[in-house]
């Protein structure tokens, strides 16, 4: 388990609390359209160990609600050890993560360090692997959704971007998770593509258009009766 980051305070990255922010290296996908080059990659710029989180958590406890660990991919390497410290310093735990890893996913909620979950929804079943940049098992993915949509507290997330998702291909989306969750997933955020966040895996992406506010509320008013909640984020 390599710590690529970390941020001290965020007030964005946990619903509702006031948390730090754990980013892992390396991502099974391949997203074209990803900034979080190094993550992804692995290729290494600065490094964070444990003991010093360790330490600046132990000082932040009763000021700070929770972590957040994200990537990359956090699933691909972190360790239960590391996130049971974290846990016994009193933290709420928030899990970012692309659903690759339901079997491991699973183990941390059975041994209760997972307090939050958010996963991000590519696109259409039919269209995952070409998004992700590499082939999906599907299966997998599936099995993330049902078992992060039955914990309850969680979110699906679709950054929604020109060249893939349009208002049927978001409805094909919602129709699919419908049948993955036997019924109306709970919370779904659609936000929107940025190019000015960085370097970008496919370069190309760095000349797709952003993505505004206007269309993903078109977007949401076809899908917002395929969820309990339907969200915009710009």
């Amino acid at each position: 388990m390599k710590i690529a980051g970390f941020q001290k305070v965020s007030t964005i990255d946990y619903p509702e609390k006031i948390c730090s922010v754990i980013f892992l290296y390396g991502c099974n996908f391949r997203c074209g359209f990803c900034y979080n080059v190094d993550l992804v990659t692995g290729r290494p710029k600065e490094t964070f160990s444990e003991e010093e989180i360790l330490k600046f958590l132990e000082k932040r406890k009763g000021k700070l609600d929770g972590v957040c660990i994200s990537g990359g991919e956090p699933l691909l390497t972190l360790e239960k050890s590391f996130v049971k410290k974290i846990k016994d310093l009193g933290y709420l735990i928030k899990l970012d993560t692309n659903g690759g890893f339901p079997d491991k996913l699973k183990k941390f909620i059975d041994a209760g360090l997972v307090d939050y979950i958010a996963m991000d929804i590519k696109g259409s079943k039919d269209d995952y692997s070409k998004i992700a940049g590499t082939e999906v098992d599907i299966s997998a993915i599936e099995k993330s959704i049902k078992l992060i949509n039955d914990f309850g507290n969680s979110e699906f997330r679709t950054t929604i971007i020109g060249r893939y998702h349009d208002e049927n291909s978001v409805l094909e989306m919602a129709q699919w998770l419908n049948k993955v969750c036997d019924g109306k997933p709970n919370r779904i955020f659609l936000q929107g593509f940025r190019n000015n966040l960085g370097e970008t895996i496919d370069k190309d992406f760095l000349k797709e258009e952003n993505v505004e506010e206007k269309t993903l509320k078109k977007i949401k008013k076809v899908v917002v009766g395929y969820f309990g909640e339907v969200g915009v984020r710009f």
